[in-house]
């Protein structure tokens, strides 16, 4: 899933009649919905804009809108059920015909990272949405993505503990990868087009080391040795 969408997303820049250019995209996958389903999906942080290595310039991509999200769905599917039978994979019957890509302009990009950022750092569920565990049955609450009305789903124990566990991505496995100026590969690339749009990185401050302070006069104590606690006589 994460090459077929970098390659169609690297395929559109390159097309001179969208941008013509090298992009950068950061991707995050999410494998369920908000009821919890297994819904596998990728969203994707792409700078509006590209380098071109020719000209060795930036190329700013003109209007509010990247691409074409009905020809991105389409070029998408076809790629992706041919990765499917390529890999020997079955593909599941009555597939529809009709994908859906959402591709929308978000500013500047930082309200896109938040909401990236919850996803990475927390669970599939946070404790204080579970309502309910009695009688073998756990109720949870999310909020309904169309209305933004809060919702409750009741499930037997087990069940719920299965939806958990298909969440659970595989050993060595990353949710998040860069591609094209912002891979790790292209320190290079990425600094031309830093240096091309005046970006100013800050140092970020090295945050203090706690101080160790006496419980007598509460005066800031040096560490001179540490002493782990002696194993007992078996």
């Amino acid at each position: 899933m994460f090459s077929c969408v970098s390659t169609t997303l690297t395929d559109f820049g390159l097309n001179p009649k969208h941008l013509g250019a090298h992009i950068g995209m950061t991707m995050v996958l999410h494998t369920h919905s908000r009821r919890l389903d297994y819904h596998p999906h990728i969203h994707v942080v792409v700078p509006g804009g590209g380098i071109d290595k020719k000209r060795r310039q930036w190329k700013k991509k003109k209007g509010q809108y990247l691409f074409n999200q009905k020809a991105l769905a389409k070029v998408f599917r076809a790629r992706f059920l041919d990765a499917l039978n390529k890999q020997g994979l079955s593909v599941p019957r009555g597939v529809t015909s009709k994908w859906v890509v959402d591709c929308r302009r978000v500013g500047t990009g930082i309200t896109a990272l938040k909401y990236l950022s919850r996803y990475l750092y927390r669970g599939v569920i946070s404790e204080r949405n579970i309502v309910s565990n009695q009688n073998g049955r756990v109720t949870f609450k999310y909020v309904e993505s169309q209305t933004g009305k809060i919702c409750y789903r009741t499930l037997k124990g087990e069940h719920f503990l299965h939806l958990i566990l298909c969440h659970v991505l595989p050993k060595g496995f990353r949710r998040v990868r860069d591609y094209g100026f912002l891979h790790s590969n292209a320190k290079k690339l990425l600094f031309l087009a830093q240096l091309v749009l005046h970006v100013q990185i800050k140092i970020m401050a090295i945050r203090p080391k706690p101080v160790f302070r006496c419980p007598c006069c509460n005066s800031p104590m040096i560490v001179v040795r540490v002493r782990t606690a002696g194993t007992k006589p078996g």
